[in-house]
C-alpha cells in the first residue's frame, strides 16, 4: 500500500469536492471516472481527448506575406523519370507493359 495523506471535502455549487495533495501529482482539468465500491471510493483518470487542430488559430496568418492562391496552371508538374517507367525494369519485376500514352496495356 502507498503513502497515505489527510484531505478534506468540501461543498462546490451543487457538488462535493475534494482537494488532491500536491505531491500526488494530479493535473488540473483532468477528467476522472469515480467508482463507489463496497464504501470505498476509487479513482481513475479518464483518458486524455485527442487534441484537435484549431483551423480559427492560423486562418489569415499569411497575410501581408505576399502570399496568393495557387492557380490550376501553377500546379502543373514537370515530368521526372521513374524506375518503373523503364520496360526493362518493368519486364525483369512481371509489370505489365506500358500504353503509348504511359498508362498499363
Amino acid at each position: 500500500m502507498g503513502k497515505q495523506y489527510n484531505t478534506k471535502s468540501f461543498k462546490s455549487g451543487n457538488s462535493v469536492a475534494i482537494r488532491m495533495p500536491a505531491i500526488l501529482g494530479v493535473e488540473p482539468d483532468r477528467e476522472w471516472s469515480v467508482e463507489e465500491k463496497d464504501g470505498e471510493l476509487i479513482l481513475r483518470p479518464k483518458d486524455k481527448p485527442k487534441r484537435k487542430f484549431n483551423i480559427d488559430k492560423v486562418w489569415g496568418i499569411g497575410r501581408g506575406l505576399g502570399l496568393r492562391v495557387l492557380e490550376p496552371e501553377d500546379r502543373v508538374f514537370e515530368h521526372s523519370p521513374r524506375l518503373w517507367d523503364d520496360p526493362d525494369w518493368r519486364a525483369r519485376h512481371g509489370w505489365p507493359e506500358t500504353g503509348p500514352d504511359g498508362s498499363d496495356a
